[in-house]
């Protein structure tokens, strides 16, 4: 069962939040810098990560789960979310050249199934980075966040999960070195520092961004040998099992054309 959108609302509107929304966006932005001429699709809860990347699109959309619920964004302006299943998005195929899946697939009940849609809706080319619960971290152990909950994942079981759904990993980085606890918020800058020099397995979120790649293929080209039968333009045709004699009134008006033309 997934949280609610009130609930992840509420956790992203207390300092800890903000500061795992600071965090996980900064790797967004390391990894794909501008959007701009872009389409970007945001799934699962993304929408707080999206505020910069959004402003620079050409068209920037967010989906979220039916069994978790939708909330408006952005907060001015007409809005671009709606909610959907997310095993069949009501997007058409190769139109998103960035995607941002954020509390996606640890809650899903279908990850595989989430993942192929998610190649389906990308662009040729197109990239997606996955924001999931690392197994090892102290946010999966805490439940007083969204990381907290369902499934917690390492970096070879969520490479394995990509490349299942024909997706090409491309690279990978860690976030939320910062202990899930409110008073360690305000020093959230040296704990990410600081842990991804001493303790880099510990952090609480990875991040994977992988690419949809497509590949043309050339078929094959094969000879078939086919029997060919020729027939002599000017060989005389049998009649009655022989060969008809020029002077023999059997024989066929093509010889006898050539035996009178001789006589003459």
């Amino acid at each position: 069962m997934r949280q609610g959108v009130l609930e992840l609302r509420e956790f992203y509107a207390t300092p800890l939040g903000q500061t795992a929304r600071q965090m996980v966006s900064r790797k967004v932005a390391e990894a794909w810098g501008s959007a701009r001429g872009l389409d970007v699709l945001a799934l699962g809860y993304a929408t707080p990560f999206l505020d910069g990347l959004g402003e620079d699109a050409r068209r920037a959309v967010a989906v979220m789960p039916t069994d978790q619920g939708v909330e408006t964004w952005p907060a001015v302006g007409a809005n671009r979310t709606c909610l959907a299943d997310e095993t069949a998005l009501p997007l058409p195929n190769a139109l998103f050249d960035r995607v941002l899946a954020v509390h996606a697939l640890e809650e899903s009940g279908d990850p595989l199934g989430l993942l192929e849609e998610i190649c389906r809706v990308m662009a040729p080319s197109g990239r997606v980075i996955l924001a999931v619960t690392a197994r090892r971290g102290l946010w999966a152990n805490a439940e007083n966040n969204p990381f907290g909950h369902g499934r917690s994942f390492s970096r070879r079981q969520l490479e394995r999960l990509v490349r299942e759904a024909d997706l090409s990993p491309l690279s990978w980085t860690r976030a939320l070195y910062v202990p899930p606890i409110p008073w360690a918020a305000r020093w959230s800058e040296g704990f990410e520092q600081v842990g991804a020099l001493l303790w880099p397995s510990f952090a609480g979120v990875i991040l994977m961004e992988a690419v949809k790649q497509t590949f043309a293929v050339r078929p094959k080209g094969r000879v078939a040998r086919a029997p060919v039968r020729v027939r002599p333009a000017f060989a005389p045709a049998p009649v009655g099992g022989k060969l008809g004699h020029p002077g023999d009134s059997r024989a066929s008006p093509l010889s006898r054309a050539a035996s009178e033309e001789t006589s003459s």
